[in-house]
């Protein structure tokens, strides 16, 4: 469960800044249906820009912005995608949530509100006391750093030193604290080790993606219920919401999938990893290019005991596919040879290298269940190609310059040429496995105990079930926060 405890001097102090900052903080309800935020808030958002710093872009942790960089509101149904038979060789029909259209460019930002927010309204968390500390392999702290600033906080992001170029660009602009570990996508222990570092000292308050349960209570509320909007809004006749993947860098989008076997109770639901770093499919190890991916671990947040099936994706079909849909020659083989359309082969810049990898398994979950056209499979792009302009040229450089050939070869080879290798469907006993993992990072390592680990497994109703039915016990302190600061009735 997610400690709620008020500590008043803390909440005194927040209260304070709020006032000073005006900051009003959105609820979970209003995330999830954004068309009952205050229209005086609506009105004001119409002048601001979808990257601003500005509290106000609170707000915008939705599922459901308008796909506008600057005076966007909202609408019913999330910023989706659907990828046709014709790019990715299955007949059903895989329908991919957007993030791009958040503020940061990266949903990530909504994982980040989940955990800053409990503290921030009982007072744990003091932004007078406390600077707020973000360990991530890269799309995470960025969100956590967004989010102090607008909430008056010091951001600390901790990544690995070999994430893109600009990952560290755009964490010095918006004026956090950057500590690079040593490392790639999977040296998360690394990451670790220097967040127990910092731990040490009362100044800096953790807020580890991996263990914190405001993690999976966002994406279950937030991410699960929108990706249940998209199907609802495209389903036909006679379809079924057959299955939906995600790749695992805190896991907290595999609650997204808990909320969806729960509203469709035949859903598959599967959890992606590198192939190069195969933790879950092999308890193995090694490096990786997924980035937004973190591996060598089991997060905490995970609950395994609901995943049906791993699935690992190559690294090289991801690089590979994120040149294909982002350069002038891979874009005309898309147009001239598949006839995709101008819209379609824009939007196909809206996938960064996790969800091409988020994709990927999609496509091969669907072959292994032989889903048909009448089977929709969903899954989200955490963040766009925006953030990988410096990879893109890194493969330029690295291949030489691409070419109409290249492009048909990279389509083949890394999308309609996916087998079913290096992929499993979980036995009971397959994901006991996998959860015992959990022992040796977060008992043996980072203080948890037996006891918790074996409830995550046992206690459904005590753990993962109380933590998603928390959303409405942190509305009502939302709200009482609100209205202690009178921000909302001046408006």
């Amino acid at each position: 469960m997610i400690d709620l405890t008020i500590n008043k001097e803390g909440l005194e102090h927040n209260l304070r800044k709020a006032k000073e900052n005006h900051i009003i903080i959105p609820t979970i309800a209003q995330m999830q249906h954004p068309e009952t935020i205050p229209e005086k808030i609506q009105e004001k958002l119409k002048t601001v820009g979808l990257w601003d710093v500005d509290p106000l872009n609170l707000f915008r942790i939705t599922w459901k912005n308008e796909a506008k960089e600057s005076g966007g509101l909202f609408q019913a149904v999330p910023n989706y995608i659907e990828l046709p038979p014709a790019l990715t060789g299955v007949p059903c029909r895989i329908i991919a949530m957007v993030g791009k259209w958040f503020p940061t460019g990266c949903h990530k930002v909504g994982a980040s509100f989940g955990c800053l927010a409990p503290r921030l309204v009982t007072g744990q968390f003091d932004v007078e006391k406390h600077k707020a500390v973000w360990p991530s392999t890269g799309n995470y702290c960025r969100g956590g750093a967004f989010n102090s600033r607008l909430l008056g906080a010091q951001g600390v992001a901790i990544l690995p030193a070999e994430m893109s170029q600009e990952r560290f660009d755009w964490l010095h602009e918006i004026g956090a604290e950057v500590i690079a570990t040593p490392g790639c996508e999977s040296n998360v222990k690394e990451i670790f080790d220097k967040t127990n570092e910092l731990k040490r000292d009362p100044q800096y308050m953790i807020f580890n993606q991996f263990e914190e349960m405001g993690n999976p209570l966002w994406h279950y509320n937030v991410t699960g219920n929108a990706l249940a909007d998209v199907f609802e809004a495209v389903k036909r006749p006679g379809d079924r919401f057959a299955g939906a993947a995600f790749t695992s860098g805190s896991a907290g989008t595999m609650s997204a999938g808990d909320l969806l076997k729960e509203k469709y109770p035949c859903l598959k639901l599967a959890v992606g990893e590198a192939l190069q770093c195969p933790t879950i499919l092999e308890n193995g190890f090694g490096g990786h290019r997924i980035e937004g991916i973190g591996d060598k671990h089991i997060p905490w947040i995970h609950n395994v005991k609901n995943t049906d099936m791993v699935i690992d994706i190559d690294d090289e079909d991801s690089q590979r596919l994120l040149r294909l849909f982002n350069t002038p020659e891979g874009q005309a083989y898309l147009k001239n040879e598949l006839h995709l359309d101008d819209e379609l082969i824009e939007k196909l810049t809206w996938l960064g290298i996790s969800g091409i990898a988020n994709v990927l398994c999609c496509i091969k979950m669907a072959k292994y269940y032989e889903f048909t056209e009448r089977d929709v499979v969903g899954t989200v792009l955490t963040d766009s190609a925006v953030m990988y302009q410096s990879r893109i040229q890194e493969l330029n450089d690295q291949h030489g310059a691409y070419n109409a050939h290249e492009a048909a070869m990279d389509h083949a080879l890394h999308m309609l040429g996916l087998k079913l290798d290096s992929m499993q469907e979980l036995t009971y006993a397959d994901r006991k496995r996998v959860h015992n993992l959990k022992y040796y990072t977060w008992v043996e390592q980072q203080g948890r105990t037996v006891e918790e680990l074996n409830a995550l497994w046992y206690d459904t109703e005590g753990t993962w079930d109380t933590v998603h039915a928390q959303a409405r016990d942190l509305d009502d302190l939302i709200n009482e926060f609100n209205e202690a600061t009178g921000l909302l009735k001046d408006l």
